[in-house]
């Protein structure tokens, strides 16, 4: 048996595509409304920041948010911000997907590593990283609210 449906990944690239992806990208970050996410995308644009979507035919199912960073640990590599697929489609290999596309993607444009950080209660998405994907757990990451 084949599996006839299309899935491909684009980077989105305009405030249409953009406004395609928040209800999904409204799934992970919930406290954003509509004109939140389309300033600060905007602005994150400006610093590098790329959006790029899984599609199955012609609905998006995962997204992962990135960018460039360099610094002495992880020396040049991929800092993913964002990584979502939409509930009604979790469970498909769309994530894995997603994420591999973009580990061969950095592979091939010079990246030493993928880096990311997940919230201490989504216990199910670091099984995800950790079991499936081999990311290794080797730090904790602090804020502070000013």
């Amino acid at each position: 048996m084949t599996n006839s449906t299309l899935e491909t990944i684009s980077e989105l690239i305009n405030t249409k595509q953009w406004l395609e992806a928040f209800p999904i990208m409204k799934q992970l970050r919930t406290d954003l409304t509509e004109e939140t996410y389309i300033e600060l995308l905007q602005d994150m644009s400006k610093d590098g920041y790329k959006l790029y979507a899984m599609y199955v035919e012609d609905e998006i199912v995962s997204l992962v948010g990135l960018s460039w960073r360099i610094n002495f640990y992880n020396k040049r590599h991929i800092f993913i911000y964002d990584l979502v697929t939409d509930v009604s489609q979790r469970s498909f290999g769309y994530g894995e997907k997603l994420l591999k596309y973009i580990h061969d993607w950095a592979n091939e444009n010079g990246a030493e590593y993928v880096a990311l950080e997940s919230g201490l209660q989504r216990s199910d998405a670091h099984r995800f990283y950790e079991d499936k994907l081999n990311y290794d757990k080797w730090c904790y990451s602090f804020r502070k609210p000013l």
